[in-house]
């Protein structure tokens, strides 16, 4: 038995040996430097690999991009590419809650997008550098980072862009995995834009909506007053246009469940991958029942 485990662990050791982890600067200037970890598979000959874009969660505030390596490892262990992301944290120090400035708000994830739109461009420019398919670039996060995603995948790139214009023209992520995320205007997802998702949230969340509601659960009085639309929203704007769509519920769960996905949910997130390059179309809505709380009786598949 002793043998046996001593086995099992050689090779699990020599198995996440074989992956290789890059930390590149992707963007800097004369204030700011910003790095990503590129977490690469072991190299086939003549294949290039897929890449998922990652951002970590902290309220525009905190995070690091170290923070899910397990993911990263993960998905290279099993044939693809992350690169996890710094962004600028410019809410640090500032009130990003109800209290805040609702221009400062809206500045902040316009500066994180265009910071995943420059990782995004830059790992496109070095991608034969790297092995990796241009053609099939996902994009995920939690919570902030969702945000990010969703923005990043949806707004007006020329006229959001705070940087020089470098993706590709017509460039369009291939799908996007976000974890308690949420976009600003549900009108922005169309049937031409539409990209398959994946997206998990607590129905409970006061963080971040679960469907249309305010940002932090904020009064239309507060100065910081952000109406967003949370997964359940995109769920159904995806449904009615006939767009792939996979959500999961956690009912009476609030907003830890933000990173589900990227630690305990790893396996859907290769599924959901594996099945978007295969061109599989799926519509699929799983309802999980939470112990962090209580249904707030809002939604009837909750009871």
């Amino acid at each position: 038995m002793k043998k046996i485990l001593l086995l099992f662990i050689a090779l699990t050791i020599n198995h996440i040996q074989a992956q290789e982890v890059k930390t590149l600067t992707y963007f800097q200037n004369d204030t700011l430097k910003l790095d990503l970890d590129l977490y690469l598979p072991k190299k086939k000959a003549n294949e290039k690999i897929p890449l998922v874009m990652f951002a970590f969660g902290g309220g525009f505030s905190g995070g690091e991009r170290t923070s899910e390596k397990n993911f990263g490892l993960f998905m290279a262990q099993n044939g693809y590419a992350v690169a996890s992301i710094s962004y600028s944290l410019y809410m640090k120090g500032k009130d990003f809650g109800c209290k805040g400035t609702l221009t400062e708000k809206i500045k902040a994830i316009q500066i994180g997008v265009s910071d995943m739109w420059q990782a995004t461009a830059f790992l496109i420019e070095n991608a034969d550098k790297y092995n990796l398919d241009t053609s099939k670039i996902f994009i995920s996060g939690i919570s902030a980072g969702a945000e990010i995603g969703f923005q990043a995948s949806f707004w007006d790139y020329k006229l959001m862009n705070l940087y020089k214009s470098n993706l590709p023209e017509n460039f369009k992520y291939k799908g996007f995995i976000g974890g308690s995320g949420a976009i600003q205007d549900i009108n922005l997802i169309t049937k031409e834009k539409a990209i398959p998702m994946l997206l998990a949230h607590g129905s409970n969340d006061d963080t971040v909506p679960y469907a249309a509601g305010s940002h932090r659960s904020c009064p239309t009085n507060a100065s910081g007053w952000l109406i967003l639309f949370g997964s359940y929203a995109v769920y159904n704007q995806m449904r009615d246009l006939h767009k792939d769509i996979e959500l999961i519920t956690f009912c009476g769960g609030g907003h830890e469940f933000s990173g589900y996905l990227f630690h305990e949910g790893q396996q859907y997130v290769l599924d959901f991958v594996n099945d978007v390059l295969k061109g599989k179309k799926f519509e699929s809505h799983l309802i999980q029942p939470s112990k962090q709380g209580k249904s707030s009786g809002k939604y009837l598949f909750c009871e």
